[in-house]
């Protein structure tokens, strides 16, 4: 008997390439990650769009959170990696800081600042942070 796909078992996988981009650091490198992560999007939705609008929304969010933080918190380069998973979107930004993200207490009378990570903790289904040689990679999950 011959193997032959079911229901909607399709390729797509193939079909959307990984993102893989690199940056310098410079404070308008958050919004090249944005434009980039926006572009890797286009290219899912075309093959799978997301279950829900706040989907694509929230990834662009993220993606700008975790570029934010690495421009502040880490000198130098940062890298982000994007890839499709069965459920979702897996978004790795490895930076040169090998210090973990903590959350910061929210005061916005000082200037604003400190939700980013709380609201990375609350979008994704999964976050973690791995230290790499020169630096961390935090690895985050989400829903599309």
């Amino acid at each position: 008997m011959a193997d032959e796909p079911r229901g909607d078992e399709s390729l797509a996988f193939q079909e959307v390439p990984n993102l893989v981009t690199s940056f310098a650091g410079e404070p308008h490198d958050v919004t090249g990650a944005r434009l980039a992560a926006e572009e890797f999007l286009r290219d899912l939705t075309q093959v799978t769009p997301p279950r829900a609008s706040e989907c694509y929304h929230d990834v662009l969010l993220i993606v700008a959170e975790l570029a934010a933080n690495a421009v502040q918190y880490a000198p130098g380069p940062f890298e982000l990696r994007m890839r499709r998973t069965f459920d979702g979107v897996h978004v790795t930004l490895h930076d040169t800081s090998s210090a973990r993200p903590v959350p910061r207490p929210f005061s916005p009378s000082g200037g604003g600042g400190g939700i980013g990570w709380y609201l990375i903790e609350t979008l994704c289904t999964q976050v973690s942070v791995v230290p790499a040689g020169d630096g961390k990679d935090v690895h985050v999950f989400l829903p599309w």
